[in-house]
C-alpha cells in the first residue's frame, strides 16, 4: 500500500471520526440520568480517561503490529483467527456499518432545519411503522457520494477529511469562546451548586413525553446505575478513534504516527467535549439541559448565545461534523474488510485494489449495506444494543497488551505503554464496571448486541469448514 497519510492527516482522521453528531445531543441524556453539574462533568471525565487509556494502551499493538486491518489484525494475532473474526463480523454488521448509517441520518435530520420541505414532506413509501422518507434517502446520497469519493484515491478522503475537520474543530472553539465569555446570564454557579448530590428524572407521561417535575434524588446502586446509563452516550460520543489503525498500512512511519494520532487525537477531542459541556452548563439550566427539544441540547445552546440565528448555525456545524466524521469512518472501515478478504474470511473480491490503489469493492459492500441500514430504519436501535459490544472488543484488545508482554516479552516494541501496567488496568477496571452495571440495570443494551455478535461464530466454522471463498 502506498504511503500517502502524513502525522497531520492521522490526527485529523482520528479527530473526525469522533466528532459526529453525539456532543449535541447526548448531554441531555446524562443531565436526566443524574441531575447534576458535577456529575456531567465527571461522567466527560471519566470517558475521557477511558478513550485516552485505551488509546496509549492501543499504541503498543499499532507499533508491534504496523498492518491495515488495525483492531481486527491485533485481535486475530493475539487470540486467534475465531476472535479476530467475530470483531470483523460485528464491525460489517453493525458497527461500522450503523455507525455510517446513523451519522448520515443525522446530517439528514439537520439539513431539514435548512430545507423544512424536507421535515414536513409525505413519506415515500409507508407500510405500518416501516417507512421510507426523504431524509432517508439523502442519508443514503451523502454515503454513496463519499464512497465514489473515497474510490478515487486515498488523496481524496484525505483532503475532504483534513476540510471538514478543520472546520467543525474550529467552529467548535467559537461557540465555546463564545459561551463562556459572552453570555450575560451564566447558569454555572446555579448547576453546580448542588455538589455531588444526584438526581434523575425518567419518568414519562401517556405520549412518552419527560415530565419536568419529576425529579428524584439517588444514590448508592441506582447512583452507580444511572452513572453507567449516562456514559452509554458518552462512550459511543467516543468512538472510532481507533479506525486510524484501519488504515495503519497507508500511513508513513506508522510503527510512531498511529499511537501519535491516537494520543493525540483522542486528548484534543476529549478537551473539546468537556470544554463544550461547561457551555451548556453556563448557557441553560438543568431543565433546559434535560429536556431540551428532541435532545438536541447545542441548538438550545446556541440560541441562547447566538439568537435566532443558533438553529442555523449549530444545523451548518452538525452538517459539517456529520459530514466529515462519515468520511472518516467509510475510508477506514473498508481496509479492514479487504484485511479479512486476504484472510479467507471476506467476500475475495473484497480484496482487490482499484487502478487508484484503494480497495474499492470493500467500499461498495460497506457503503450498500449501510444504505440498508439507512432504510430499515433500526439504526439507532442496533447501535444502542451493540453499546456493550464495543467496550466488551475495546477490553479485549487493551488486555492483548498485558497478555503479550507475558505470552511474547521477546517481541520488539518500538512504542511501549506509557504507565504500564497501570494505563491498560485503569481501562480495564472502568470498563468493566461499565459493562456490569449495564449487565444489571440497562439489559436492553447488553444481551441483543452479545448474541448479533455470536451470530457470526456459525459462520465462522461454516467458512473455515467448506474451505470455499466467501
Amino acid at each position: 500500500m502506498q504511503k500517502k497519510l502524513k502525522l497531520w492527516d492521522a490526527i485529523m482522521l482520528v479527530m473526525g471520526s469522533m466528532i459526529g453528531s453525539g456532543i449535541f445531543i447526548v448531554s441531555s441524556d446524562i443531565m436526566r440520568n443524574l441531575g447534576s453539574g458535577w456529575w456531567l462533568a465527571i461522567v466527560w471525565i471519566i470517558t475521557g480517561v477511558m478513550t485516552v487509556a485505551a488509546a496509549i494502551s492501543y499504541g503498543e499493538l499499532s507499533a508491534i503490529f504496523p498492518k491495515a486491518g488495525g483492531q481486527y489484525v491485533y485481535l486475530k494475532e493475539i487470540f486467534g483467527r475465531r476472535i479476530g473474526f467475530l470483531y470483523g463480523w460485528g464491525l460489517f454488521s453493525v458497527i461500522q456499518t450503523g455507525t455510517i448509517a446513523a451519522v448520515a441520518v443525522a446530517f439528514g435530520k439537520f439539513t431539514a432545519y435548512l430545507i423544512p420541505a424536507l421535515n414536513n414532506a409525505q413519506p415515500i413509501f409507508q407500510q405500518g411503522e416501516f417507512k421510507i422518507t426523504f431524509i432517508q434517502i439523502l442519508a443514503i446520497v451523502v454515503i454513496m457520494l463519499l464512497t465514489f469519493i473515497n474510490t478515487k484515491g486515498v488523496e481524496s478522503g484525505k483532503f475532504l477529511q483534513n476540510l471538514f475537520t478543520g472546520s467543525k474543530i474550529l467552529a467548535l472553539i467559537g461557540i465555546i469562546v463564545a459561551g463562556i465569555f459572552f453570555v450575560s446570564n451564566s447558569y454555572l454557579s446555579e448547576n453546580f451548586s448542588g455538589g455531588l448530590n444526584a438526581f434523575n428524572n425518567l419518568e414519562k407521561d401517556s405520549l412518552g413525553n419527560f415530565l419536568q417535575t419529576g425529579w428524584k434524588s439517588v444514590s448508592g446502586l441506582t447512583l452507580f446505575g444511572g452513572i453507567a446509563s449516562a456514559m452509554v452516550g458518552a462512550v459511543f460520543s467516543s468512538v472510532a478513534w481507533e479506525s486510524v489503525t484501519f488504515v495503519s498500512g497507508e500511513i508513513e512511519n506508522p510503527k510512531k504516527n498511529v499511537v501519535r494520532s491516537m494520543i493525540f487525537g483522542t486528548s484534543a477531542v476529549m478537551v473539546l467535549y468537556l470544554a463544550v459541556n461547561m457551555v451548556y452548563l453556563s448557557t441553560l439550566s438543568r431543565d433546559q439541559i434535560a429536556f431540551a427539544a428532541d435532545d438536541r441540547v447545542a441548538v438550545s445552546s446556541a440560541l441562547a448565545i447566538f439568537g435566532n440565528t443558533g438553529t442555523l448555525i449549530i444545523a451548518l456545524l452538525v452538517m459539517i461534523s456529520t459530514f466529515g466524521c462519515n468520511n472518516g469512518l467509510i475510508l477506514s472501515g473498508a481496509r479492514v474488510f479487504q484485511t479479512m478478504s486476504k484472510d479467507g474470511m471476506f467476500f475475495k473480491s473484497a480484496s482487490e485494489n482499484n487502478k487508484n490503489q484503494v480497495p474499492e469493492n470493500a467500499l461498495w459492500m460497506q457503503g450498500v449495506w449501510a444504505s440498508v441500514l439507512c432504510l430499515s430504519g433500526q439504526y439507532g436501535n442496533l447501535l444502542d444494543m451493540i453499546s456493550f459490544v464495543i467496550v466488551l472488543f475495546y477490553m479485549i484488545t487493551v488486555f492483548g497488551v498485558i497478555y503479550l508482554r507475558f505470552k511474547k516479552p521477546e517481541l520488539e516494541r518500538p512504542y511501549k505503554t506509557w504507565l504500564y501496567p497501570v494505563t491498560p488496568l485503569v481501562y480495564l477496571v472502568i470498563g468493566t464496571a461499565f459493562c456490569v452495571l449495564l449487565l444489571f440495570f440497562k439489559t436492553q443494551y447488553t444481551w441483543p448486541g452479545l448474541l448479533l455478535v455470536l451470530i457470526g461464530l456459525p459462520i465462522y466454522y461454516f467458512i473455515n469448514s467448506s474451505k470455499k471463498d466467501v
